[in-house]
């Protein structure tokens, strides 16, 4: 008697147990986040039944979505500073920034010379002109002059053989000019500043400065060039950081010619 008793005291006991692990385990599984637990099926021994506990799960690897790694491309990246001055053997690093840097000055000039909301007689003067000699500025075959605040005047007296090309080079400058001729003399009539004049010039202000990342490509290219002539005798890391350094020139040059733009862009519109 005494010892059926003992085995179901000893059966209740284990229930017990299992019973409040149970309990335990589910009220820690609420008090988790649901991706941190996963469900486990325990089969009792002495039942068919089945219990579900929860228990911790494995370490997960979330993978970044599109968006987020899109938010990571605007993070800015390591940068480089290297001394000029130790890898003057390899490439002229100098000589490099004076290259990408000419191309800024020459896409300023442009801007300055023939993207000006008020055409002045100084905006023509630097007009290449095709002739039998080659290529002139204007201003050097014909004199130029304000006739009044809507009109150019251009005496071709000293070169009237050329008097052809430069009317059509005045014509093709992009500046939106529509000149006549009355034998030696050029008229050049400034078009009214209106909406449609203004989105012109930024349309021509942009396709300058596209020439101008063109011409920072090329520059880069050839940087890069020189330096592949140097890797048989220079260690990859340090032509990996030359080549760094030269990129990283070069999107700085880029991004200095697009805040150019965006000035002339908002001087032009107004």
């Amino acid at each position: 008697m005494l010892q059926g008793l003992s085995s179901v005291m000893a059966l209740g006991l284990r229930c017990f147990r299992l019973t409040h692990l149970a309990i335990c385990n589910s009220l820690a599984a609420l008090a988790r986040p649901v991706s941190d637990v996963t469900l486990k099926t325990v089969s009792g021994r002495q039942s068919d039944h089945r219990q579900y506990l929860a228990h911790s799960a494995l370490p997960v690897r979330h993978f970044a979505t599109k968006k987020a790694k899109a938010k990571g491309k605007g993070q800015s990246q390591t940068r480089v500073n290297i001394n000029a001055a130790l890898v003057g053997d390899i490439i002229n690093l100098e000589e490099v920034n004076e290259e990408l840097q000419s191309v800024v000055e020459a896409l300023k000039d442009n801007f300055n010379r023939t993207l000006n909301i008020r055409t002045s007689p100084g905006s023509l003067d630097h007009i290449t002109v095709v002739t039998a000699d080659g290529k002139l500025a204007l201003n050097q075959i014909g004199q130029i002059s304000m006739k009044s605040p809507q009109l150019i005047l251009v005496n071709m007296t000293n070169f009237p053989e050329c008097t052809a090309a430069a009317i059509k080079a005045i014509r093709e400058s992009g500046m939106n000019l529509n000149p006549e001729v009355e034998g030696t003399l050029i008229r050049v009539p400034i078009p009214k500043v209106t909406r449609e004049h203004r989105e012109m010039l930024v349309k021509l202000a942009k396709q300058s400065t596209n020439k101008a990342k063109d011409s920072l490509r090329k520059v880069r290219t050839n940087a890069m060039s020189k330096l592949k002539k140097s890797k048989d005798k220079t260690s990859e890391d340090t032509i990996r950081l030359i080549e760094k350094q030269i990129s990283q020139m070069a999107d700085d040059t880029v991004a200095e010619v697009e805040r150019h733009l965006a000035v002339k862009t908002k001087e032009l519109l107004g």
